[in-house]
């Protein structure tokens, strides 16, 4: 069952206490799950069992996300405040140095957790950073337009968009290559952490300069890309490539921007190797 954990959060103001919504799972070397913008823990869920057969699995909600707490009034919800916040919190978990696998937003946060020493070995699924100024303004247009939909659509009619294959799409087939396979309780749940999201939009402007051009150098790298990816479009994983020649780049064959529904053997295979490599 989802516990909640605090951890102290510096500020300028000093030390501020966060409360951060996590699901545990499963024994072995630590694992950290972070999430899209937007979106919560369980976007991992359909990959949690079977990466907990190898690791001390733990899937958490980002400040501002899910269930989680915002952080502190005046803190920017940017890379220079969000990773060290990270690893207060891997250290009020218990985790020493963990795996870390992120998707997205949280792509990009594990690649700077590696960076800084905070992990011993990084995936990242279709991690933000990589785009060029049009596929970034693209992207962020797609992103406030199914934030706009999941404030101004009713609660009724969420579930009733979501009870159908048919029209599930409408409210996830922007991140999910294959919408019908998210369940309909699952899909209306995402549209819901999606409108409650109380970090969106200061993450979103956080990340309006970011632009990753610095390799990671001292763990091992593995990054994941949906071929089908209709946010982050899968070209940006060439220039991955490019800017990271150390990285295992692979492509995730038929897979859309939150891989872990479309494949999730798949996933969990690539998140698997990438930890072993380690």
């Amino acid at each position: 069952m989802p516990a909640d954990v605090s951890y102290q959060h510096d500020t300028p103001q000093g030390p501020r206490t966060v409360s951060v919504r996590y699901e545990r799972r499963g024994s072995g070397s630590p694992l950290l799950l972070l999430h899209g913008i937007g979106h919560h823990w369980q976007a991992w869920a359909p990959v949690l069992d079977e990466l907990a057969e190898e690791h001390e699995v733990v899937a958490v909600d980002l400040p501002g996300f899910g269930a989680s707490a915002p952080l502190p009034d005046g803190v920017a919800y940017d890379i220079g405040s969000v990773v060290p916040g990270l690893g207060g919190l891997c250290a009020a978990l218990g985790l020493e140095r963990p795996h870390v696998a992120g998707n997205s937003l949280g792509g990009l946060l594990a690649l700077e957790m590696g960076r800084r020493g905070l992990a011993r070995s990084v995936t990242a699924l279709s991690p933000a950073g990589f785009w060029n100024r049009p596929e970034q303004a693209y992207a962020f247009g797609v992103l406030l337009s199914m934030r706009l939909g999941a404030k101004t659509l009713p609660a009724p009619a969420v579930r009733r968009l979501a009870a159908k294959p048919l029209t599930r799409g409408l409210l996830v087939g922007s991140i999910y290559a294959h919408p019908s396979r998210r369940g309909p309780v699952e899909a209306a749940a995402e549209t819901k952490a999606l409108r409650d999201a109380t970090g969106f939009a200061r993450t979103l402007r956080a990340g309006l300069n970011v632009n990753v051009t610095e390799d990671v150098t001292d763990v091992p790298v593995t990054i994941g890309w949906g071929t089908k990816d209709r946010l982050l479009v899968p070209r940006q994983a060439e220039r991955a490539r490019q800017r990271m020649p150390k990285a295992r780049v692979v492509p995730l064959p038929g897979c859309g921007h939150v891989p872990m529904n479309d494949d999730p053997q798949l996933v969990a295979r690539t998140v698997l190797d990438g930890s072993r490599d380690a």
